[in-house]
């Protein structure tokens, strides 16, 4: 199964998604990209998902257009912008779906108050691909 995981950014909700989706089926074709994508992971994106022992460091924002030509069983929005500006691939896409979640890079206040939104919501996108994939598939 491919599955395509698409955000504004590419730096947060998608690559966290993605770095489950991968810890749950290995056999699972999994990508993530970003409408606008951002220069790099966000670094507490990182730091939250290896403490559920899932590795980003390696991994780097790429921009949707570079996906635009293949096909995929799924392509899956995280953020509401990326619903809304979704382009339209050329390759086959046999389901769309949009599982929607707050931007943790957002987030203001403490260190503690910031790690917290990216830990809640990384918990979150645990449990809701976690369904999916027990559910949508």
């Amino acid at each position: 199964m491919r599955i395509l995981i698409l955000c504004t950014g590419n730096s947060c909700r998608s690559q966290m998604a993605e770095g489950f989706l991968r810890s749950f089926d290995p056999s699972l074709e999994v990508f993530s990209a970003g409408t606008k994508a951002a220069a790099r992971v966000h670094p507490k994106a990182v730091q939250v998902m290896a403490e559920k022992g899932i590795d980003l460091s390696g991994h780097s924002p790429k921009t949707v257009e570079q996906f635009l030509d293949q096909s995929f069983d799924y392509v899956i929005t995280v953020c509401g912008n990326a619903k809304e500006t979704c382009p339209v691939f050329l390759g086959a896409v046999k389901q769309r779906l949009h599982i929607g979640f707050d931007d943790p890079a957002e987030a203001t206040g403490t260190e503690e108050e910031v790690l917290a939104v990216f830990r809640r919501v990384r918990d979150e996108i645990d449990v809701r691909f976690a369904q999916f994939l027990r559910e949508g598939r």
